[in-house]
This record gives C-alpha cells, sequence and structure tokens, in this order.
C-alpha cells in the first residue's frame, strides 16, 4: 500500500469542554486494497416517520460484492463535530472491503427529531433499525459490526444487548458498563460536581447547534427552532437521580451480562475514567470476548495521549475479519487481555509519554494475580494489623485533592494530577516500607475500613501513590464512597454520627510497576474537590486501626509469556482542513488567604477550524469555574459557559449557554440559559431554573 508517514494535526472533540488539536506521528495510507466510494448525505427512515441522516464509505464494487458493513452511531455531527476523525476511520475500514457507516443520533446533526437524552430506549430502538436498514442494502453481504467510542462505545453495548440479528461483534471504546457507579453523573454516590454540570452544559450547547441548509434547504431553521425548543437540559433529569435505580439501570449491561451474544472487543486507557468497565465486562461476560487497556486518555488508540499510540486501526480489521469475513487473524488465540503497565514516573499535569511496558493475560479474573492485605496503623501501612488500636482522627480542608487532575482528561495540557504532596498534607496518609524489589499491581485496588464520623451525611475519599525517594507523590489511583451508601448505592441512609460502621469500596482499576526505591501511600480524605460534591456540614474523620481496616493490592507475578506487538499508527488521509485560530486552554487553581476562597477556572478555546470540503467553520470555547470557602461547604459553586458556533460563508450561527449549580442543606438549585445568534443578531433565548432536594448527599 501506498502510504507516508508524517505528523497530522488532529482536530478532537472534546465532551468537556469544546475541543482541541495537538499532532500525532501517524503513517497515512493514500491506496488501499478496494477503491473507495463516499456518500455525504443519505437518509435512513425510522418506522415513525423520523429520518436519520448517515455518511457512508463503500468499496466501488460493493453493489456488485456486497461486503459487511460497521455502524459508528453517535450525536457529536458527521459534517462538523467528529468530520476529521471520522476521516482517519471510515475510509479505512472502506479500503478494506468494509462498508463503514456514520450515523447522527436522532436530534444531532442533520438527523430530525429532538435528543432527550443519553441512552433512552427510542435511541436503542433507532440503532436497532439502523442495523436493519443496512443489512437490507445491496452493498452488505447481511453481516455487521458496530464501533464507538464513549457515547458510541455505551450504546455499542446497550444495542448488542438488545440481540439485534444482523450484529455479530462490537467495538466499545472507553465506555461503561455501569452507567450510575462509572460515568459523569456520580462515583461512589457522589455527586461529581466538576462533570456532571460541565457535561451537560456541553450537551446543551451541542443539541442547539442547527442541522445543515445545505442538507436541509429552507427548512433547516424551522428544524433548528424546534430542536432548541423542546431539547431539555439534561442536568435536570440526571440530578433528580441521586441513588441508582432504575432510572440508572437502564442501558447499563452490568445489570445482566448474558443479555450480549455477540463478541464483544473492549478497549480504553488507564488515564480514561471508563477502564474500569474493562476487567469488569470480560469478567462477567459469557460472549466472546478480548480487552485492551494502554496508557491512554478519553480518544481512540492510534492518536491518544499519553502515548505510545499504536496500530489501532489493524487491531480493528483483525476483529471484523474474524467475526464479520472468518478469517482466522489470530486475534482470538491471543491473551484475553492485554495491556499497558505504567512504571514509577514524575508527575505533572502534562504527560505526552509514559513509560513502561505491554504485558499480556490469558484469562480474567487472572491466576497471576493475588490479593494482598496490608493494614493501616499511626505508623503506616504492614502485611500484619497492629496491636495498637488507637483510632486515628482526621479533617480534611475542603479545597483537599485539588491536585488529583480532570475527571474526564482528554490527554490535552493540564489534564493530569500533579505532585500529590500538597493533597498528601491534607489527607490522613499511611505509607509502606520502602520496596526493596519491583511490586506490580494489575486490577482494582481495594479499601476496607473500621471508621465513624461526626454527621449523618459524609464522604471519604482514598488515594493510592507511589511516593519517590524524593519524596515525588504520583497519584496511582483513587476512589469516592458516599459513606450513606456504604450499605447499598440504591437505597442509602443517614448515618448515626461517632457510632463505627464498616465500609468497603474499591479504587479505581490501575497498572502499576513500583521500582526499588519507591513506596506505597494510601491517603485518606473527607473532601475531594473538585470532584466530590461536598457534604453539607464540616466532617471529623475517626479511623479505627485493626483486622478491619485494611487496604488490598492485586498483586501480580512478573511471569510474561506473551509481550502484545502492535503496529505503528495508521490511518486514512485526514480531511483537508485549515486552522484559523490555534486557541488556547489554562487551568488554575488559587487560594485566597484574605477571604478563605479555593477557585478552579478551567478555560478551553478550541480555536477555528475550516472544513476545505464542505466550506463549514467550526469553534468551541469553554469555561468552567468552581469555588470553595474554607469552613463553608454550602458555599460550593460550579459555573459552566459554553459557546458553540457552526457557520457557512454568510451563514453564521452561535449558540450561548450559562449553567450554574449550588446547594444549601436541603436542595440543590440549578439555572440554565441558552442565547441563539444568527448572524450576530439574537434569535432564540431559553431559561431553565429549579430546585432539587438533596438525597443522602
Amino acid at each position: 500500500m501506498d502510504f507516508e508517514e508524517r505528523m497530522i494535526l488532529l482536530q478532537i472533540p472534546l465532551v468537556s469542554p469544546g475541543f482541541t488539536s495537538y499532532k500525532i506521528l501517524m503513517k497515512v495510507i493514500r491506496d488501499f486494497p478496494y477503491r473507495i466510494e463516499e456518500m455525504n448525505h443519505v437518509w435512513i427512515p425510522m418506522t415513525d416517520g423520523c429520518r436519520l441522516s448517515a455518511r457512508i464509505w463503500l468499496p466501488e464494487d460493493s453493489k456488485q460484492n456486497p461486503v459487511p458493513a460497521i455502524l459508528e452511531y453517535i450525536p457529536y455531527r458527521k459534517n462538523d463535530g467528529t468530520a476529521l476523525r471520522d476521516s482517519l476511520i471510515h475510509p479505512y475500514f472502506a479500503g478494506h472491503g468494509y462498508a463503514a457507516v456514520r450515523v447522527d443520533l436522532r436530534g444531532s446533526g442533520d438527523s430530525e427529531g429532538i435528543l432527550e437524552g443519553e441512552y433512552l430506549q427510542q435511541e436503542l430502538e433507532d440503532g436497532i433499525e439502523v442495523l436493519e436498514w443496512i443489512s437490507k442494502q445491496s452493498w452488505c453481504d447481511g453481516n455487521l459490526g458496530m464501533m464507538g467510542k464513549s457515547w458510541g462505545g455505551f450504546n455499542s453495548l446497550q444495542v448488542a444487548a438488545l440481540q439485534p440479528k444482523p450484529l455479530k461483534a462490537i467495538i466499545t471504546v472507553c465506555s461503561t458498563d455501569d452507567r450510575y457507579s462509572d460515568d459523569v453523573h456520580y462515583m461512589g454516590g457522589c455527586v461529581l460536581a466538576t462533570d456532571m454540570l460541565g457535561w451537560a452544559s456541553t450537551m446543551l450547547a451541542w443539541n442547539a447547534r442547527p442541522p445543515d441548509p445545505e442538507i436541509w434547504g429552507p427548512n433547516w431553521r424551522e428544524e433548528w427552532f424546534k430542536r432548541m425548543d423542546h431539547t431539555p437540559a439534561y442536568i435536570e433529569t440526571w440530578l433528580k437521580h441521586q441513588k441508582r435505580d432504575s432510572f440508572w439501570k437502564h442501558g447499563s449491561i452490568c445489570e445482566d451480562f448474558s443479555e450480549i451474544e455477540c463478541a464483544v472487543f473492549a478497549v480504553g486507557g488507564w488515564a480514561d475514567p471508563y477502564s474500569n468497565a474493562i476487567p469488569r465486562m470480560l469478567e462477567g461476560l459469557s460472549c466472546p470476548r478480548k480487552g485492551l487497556i494502554g496508557p491512554w486518555a478519553h480518544e481512540y488508540p492510534m492518536r491518544a495521549l499519553p502515548g505510545p499510540q499504536i496500530g489501532f486501526l489493524q487491531e480493528c480489521l483483525r476483529w471484523w475479519d474474524y467475526w464479520l469475513k472468518e478469517k482466522d487473524t489470530g486475534i482470538m488465540n491471543e491473551p484475553m487481555l492485554r495491556t499497558w503497565v505504567h512504571e514509577s514516573g514524575k508527575p505533572g499535569g502534562v504527560q505526552k509519554e509514559r513509560s513502561g511496558s505491554w504485558v499480556g493475560e490469558n484469562d480474567w479474573p487472572s491466576n497471576s494475580i493475588t490479593s494482598e492485605h496490608f493494614f493501616l496503623h499511626q505508623n503506616g501501612m504492614s502485611a500484619k494489623a497492629q496491636s495498637d488500636t488507637k483510632k486515628m482522627i482526621h479533617h480534611s480542608p475542603l479545597d483537599a485533592c485539588a491536585e488529583t487532575g480532570v475527571w474526564f482528561p482528554m490527554g490535552i495540557d493540564g489534564d493530569f494530577p500533579e505532585d500529590q504532596r500538597i493533597a498528601d498534607g491534607q489527607s490522613l496518609c499511611f505509607d509502606m516500607e520502602t520496596q526493596t524489589e519491583p511490586a506490580e499491581i494489575l486490577g482494582h485496588p481495594q479499601l476496607k475500613l473500621e471508621i465513624s464520623v461526626n454527621q449523618p451525611l459524609a464522604l471519604v475519599a482514598a488515594r493510592l501513590c507511589d511516593v519517590s525517594p524524593q519524596g515525588d507523590s504520583l497519584l496511582v489511583s483513587w476512589g469516592l464512597l458516599n459513606l450513606c451508601h456504604h450499605r447499598s448505592h440504591e437505597n442509602p441512609e443517614p448515618l448515626i454520627p461517632n457510632q463505627k460502621i464498616q465500609v468497603e469500596f474499591p479504587l479505581r482499576a490501575c497498572a502499576h510497576r513500583l521500582l526499588p526505591g519507591h513506596r506505597w501511600r494510601l491517603s485518606l480524605s473527607t473532601s475531594c474537590f473538585p470532584h466530590a460534591w461536598p457534604s453539607p456540614k464540616l466532617v471529623e474523620l475517626q479511623v479505627h486501626p485493626g483486622k478491619n481496616t485494611f487496604l488490598t493490592l492485586p498483586v501480580r507475578k512478573n511471569n510474561d509469556t506473551h509481550t502484545p506487538r502492535f503496529e505503528p499508527a495508521e490511518s486514512s488521509i485526514p480531511l483537508d482542513n485549515k486552522i484559523l485560530d490555534q486557541g488556547k486552554r489554562t487551568r488554575v487553581v488559587s487560594r485566597d488567604a484574605s477571604n478563605g476562597k479555593t477557585v478552579l477556572e478551567d478555560q478551553n478555546h478550541s480555536g477555528r477550524v475550516l472544513f476545505q470540503d464542505s466550506g463549514l467553520e467550526m469553534e468551541d470555547k469553554a469555561s468552567d469555574r468552581l469555588e470553595i470557602t474554607r469552613d463553608h461547604p454550602l458555599r460550593m459553586s460550579t459555573e459552566c459557559q459554553r459557546t458553540a458556533s457552526i457557520g457557512r460563508g454568510d451563514w453564521k450561527t452561535r449558540i450561548e449557554t450559562k449553567s450554574r449549580m449550588t446547594g444549601d442543606e436541603m436542595n440543590f438549585y440549578l439555572e440554565n440559559h441558552l442565547e441563539a445568534y444568527e448572524n450576530d443578531h439574537i434569535v432564540f433565548q431559553k431559561s431553565w431554573e429549579t430546585s432539587v432536594p438533596r438525597s443522602f448527599v
């Protein structure tokens, strides 16, 4: 195949906030085994009369020689939002003998209708209809795959659980099996202060963007106004469901793993918040399955940061060829889980590359991993419980843990956790002895505590760090637990102040090799700014050492018999685009000694990009501000602003949104405001205001 190796400027749509750009060295394929035909817009009719908009790439002779098809089905707008990313992936598949179909969800991009929420039954039913439509086209041989990252990874799993007949295999990237425990809304029963409102604000702006007049004709404006007027502010619904109820169980495939029968390739990165789901799915699913976890943040692995990147599209082809073309590519003979194991390194908010190595596990759970307990006591952590049972008392400042980085990193500068020494100084810390030999862990660290607190509502945050001989503290894993949920996320209950309870919860899954001279540190805190919404009153934590207070580490024996190897990153030719404004991202945490306020300000201007083929120009701006005041948890506030612009020539539109979340002891308060501009004139505005009762948070 004809190719060139070059640095590609990758425009990346972010879920929170905006989008950004960076360069990755990739092998760009110019000549494929199959010539490619592209259809920029095709209507797919639904049985209720709604039409969904698709972009399709085909091998030129597929109408005479039908081929398998691969569907990606997401709301991020095929003509602009993901246009560049799509150009790297879908022509690549078509050039290797597949029909590649990219569909905008109902109510997004150029599709008709209203997108009323995430993963609703309507979305899944539409997905099944789209698969059936594809299977009946003259260019399709009836064998279908489905893939996607994030939203597309979620609905690939959810559609697969409905067992549509044409669907033979899926590739799910950066997704979750549990919508309550592992998504942007809640973590350990705690309200995610950073990402719940931020993500809702992003979707409020993206959902309000208009369809393309070149596709819709004169009716585009009517559809635009209908979309803005009827699409809800998602944050209101999410905040009304503060426990793990039927709302969250819908679409959570962990409720019944046996519903998925097609083959599943689950992919993610240790820097991505959804990596927890991959070990769970490998253990819980009974269908043919494989897992791949790299060092990456929330992105496809051929272009994800931190590196190293891999030839992910080649891995996809090996998967599709095996399940859709019945070719023995060898992929099913390889380890069930291929994963990158980080090594001790220097912490920092910028991570272009992580040191470490690839390992393989033939089965999951793995026989090479043992659970080892380390008991907490006043002198640190050790393999034996200490006889000294004097309790330890701690109260964290409300801004503790501000150095933990972005909950939802995309890999850009400022996303990653910084040195944890400041956070460690604000926490109750337990150090293990310095290691003389390498120590490797793979899986979920688990924490069991016997504790008491002085309030009926409280949370605990835990961080596992790698501490270097020089004192650098590198965040390896972390977790949250709303203590009112310590028995159940479905039926939380208030605590009895100062009464001992036993709690147990997992930290994020991780893979890490602690080098000689380093040591493990576990830190506990009663707050976790900016991620967890604080408890309504200041909390004092009492930790009772003994046989019921310990950290369990998944210790891995380094007995590798198979070291995974990957090809260099490849793609098809990137969509021709021009960066009109490079943009800028800043993320600043400031503490004001005069008034006790700590403020996180995260501002991201994506820049402005021109897509040369369509003439569309796109620009995003996002600003998040979180504020907490010393000793005043009820003064916590989150504010998010979004600007989303799209236009072509003399046609220019701009969406501006403002969202705010505050709370008192009894309620959360939400404000959302949307304004739409056409050629710089305001043409639409709408506001939402509501209060939601706090329920054990």
